[in-house]
């Protein structure tokens, strides 16, 4: 799993690079001592994990995260143990106080998952957003980091599209096609012209007037799928 460091502290770094040596399924791939060397050096090499400081010059890891379109795994390092309620609401992975310790720091990295994210086979898609793929939504004063394959459905609304997730419905500015483009088209499928449904979602089909299909999502989110796209639906979803 490709991991980068992000601390403003040099010695912080050093003994964590010196922890991370006992780890070999953590492959360190890179260091940054600000939020923004790290949003370069994240969106370039587009690593599994980040183990993340708050407290930095400039930007804070808050904002850091807040800055990305696709956020990694996330384990927070920080001196200060008010911010773990925070942390949580972004998703970390977990929460680590320094001096950060061996046992902890061994705690933290069980958590993450197994499976690599870069096998041969999804590596054929690593252009697209994967299902376990965390992203940053932001309407006004609201925010949320969600993985992809949380979300139901993407709707238009005028210039903005709505994302359907839980109870929530923000909206956020990316047209749909420009969403399309990103998705993961075994995960994702444009039902019609005004929404993309995320097929694991799908609870219940039936059909439907003039060729169409009506498709039943979680918390009973009801789309049509036009004449049109139903064809494709259909061989799609075929054995």
């Amino acid at each position: 799993m490709k991991a980068i460091i992000v601390e403003d502290s040099r010695l912080a770094r050093v003994e964590l690079k010196d922890m991370l040596t006992q780890h070999p399924n953590i492959e360190l791939i890179g260091e940054a001592e600000n939020a923004e060397i790290a949003k370069d050096m994240i969106e370039k090499e587009d690593p599994d994990l980040i183990f993340l400081d708050i407290n930095m010059p400039g930007k804070n890891g808050f904002e850091l995260l807040e800055s990305l379109e696709v956020v990694p795994q996330v384990i927070f390092t920080t001196a200060y143990d008010e911010y773990a309620i925070k942390s949580f609401e972004y998703n970390a992975l977990d929460y680590l106080l320094k001096p950060i310790k061996a046992d902890r720091l061994a705690q933290a990295i069980e958590k993450i998952k197994e499976e690599d994210p870069h096998t041969p086979e999804k590596s054929l898609l690593s252009h697209h957003l994967q299902a376990d793929q965390q992203v940053f939504v932001k309407d006004g004063e609201k925010c949320w980091l969600i993985k992809i394959g949380d979300v139901r459905v993407f709707e238009v609304c005028g210039n903005y599209s709505r994302v359907y997730f839980e109870n929530n419905k923000p909206l956020i500015l990316r047209s749909l096609n420009q969403l399309e483009e990103r998705l993961d088209p075994t995960s994702f499928f444009r039902a019609n012209r005004q929404e993309i449904i995320n097929l694991k979602k799908i609870t219940k089909v039936e059909p439907w007037f003039n060729g169409r299909l009506k498709v039943w999502l979680e918390d009973d989110h009801e789309v049509e799928v036009s004449r049109r796209q139903a064809v494709r639906f259909k061989e799609l979803l075929s054995l």
